[in-house]
Formats: structure tokens, sequence, C-alpha cells
């Protein structure tokens, strides 16, 4: 079992100020009026997928999506590689995505980082070392990020990505699988709510 404890962590946004907690699970304009900074929950149902991405019943969100202005900066956790890098360009899905490989207490463990903006994907190689705090990226815009608000989905998983997309979003049936192997973000990234 992969014991988190043993390995310091960076965070992959700095907040200025403390963040709002979304709450997606009815309807919202994914966002709160007045609050540049957010987080929306992991393991959370929620009713904003409306894109034809999204018409198989999927709802549960397997990542954490912290929120604030275009252009934010965007830290690598820990130290690993480029495992993919590319755009996922349909109504609702991530955009420009980096996808990083990293060895933790023995475990092999991907993080994909979603909604980020071109110079992001064009900045990186499959294979490129990254360094625990290192830019890796910034926030994209609506037009280049899926059509959301600007954020990043930060997910972590322990199976490896078919490229450079992991599913942020589960069936509800789904679910209890989606957790065993999407853990929860905060293991790395602390107690943000």
């Amino acid at each position: 079992m992969l014991r988190w404890d043993r390995e310091t962590f960076h965070p992959v946004v700095l907040f200025p100020e403390k963040p709002t907690v979304l709450d997606l699970t009815g309807p919202s304009n994914y966002g709160i009026e007045g609050s540049d900074w957010t987080i929306g929950r992991y393991d959370e149902l929620r009713t904003i997928y409306t894109t034809d991405l999204f018409s198989d019943g999927r709802s549960v969100h397997v990542g954490l999506d912290l929120g604030g202005p275009v252009g934010t900066p965007v830290y690598a956790f820990f130290e690993g590689e480029v495992f993919a890098v590319g755009y996922n360009p349909k109504p609702g899905d991530y955009g420009h995505t980096l996808v990083t490989k990293h060895t933790i207490d023995g475990h092999e463990v991907w993080a994909l980082y979603g909604h980020l903006d071109e110079m992001t994907t064009d900045s990186w190689n499959v294979g490129d070392f990254i360094g625990i705090g290192q830019l890796i990226g910034r926030f994209g815009s609506e037009e280049e990020n899926g059509g959301w608000p600007p954020h990043l989905h930060f997910q972590l998983s322990f199976i490896e990505p078919k490229g450079h997309d992991l599913p942020g979003v589960v069936h509800p049936d789904d679910r209890e699988w989606a957790l065993s192997v999407f853990p929860d973000p905060r293991l790395v990234l602390g107690p943000l709510y």
C-alpha cells in the first residue's frame, strides 16, 4: 500500500487568498460572484455536465478543480516526467492537457493537469523531466480549455492513461471502482477543504 506521508509535495496552485469551495451538486454557473479563487470537490455528484461528452450519464467528479484567473501558474506537485501531452478539443473536455508520471513510495502514479493554455502543451515533450515545484503551465481561457471558466482539473491515477486523457467524471455505477484507481488529490495537495 502506498504511503503518501513518506513524501513532501508542492502545491499545484498557489492561492493568494483562501479559495471558495464550490457546491456543484445543483444548478450552478460554476463560480461564485466576486470569488476569483475556487475549489471544485473530489467525489462530488454533479449536475453541470450538459455537453454530448457526458450523454452516457457520467456525473461523479474524480479530480479536484482549482479555479482562478486565466494565466494562473500551475506547478508540479512532485518530480517525475512528462508521460503525455495533447489537446482534447470536444466541448466540455479538458482542452490542453499534460499528464505526468511519478514514482511515489515505490509505486507508479500518474497525474493529469487539464484545462491548460496552448503554450503549456507546446512547451513539453514526452519524457521531459519535471522537478518538484517547477512551473509546468498556466490556466487556459474558456475558448481553449473545453468551454469551462478558467481552472485546473488535477487528478491522480494508479492506472496508466491511454495518451493524454483520463475519465475525470465517471458514471455513478462506476464510483467505487473509480475512487479505488483515482485517489483523492488532497493526499498530495493537503486539506484544501
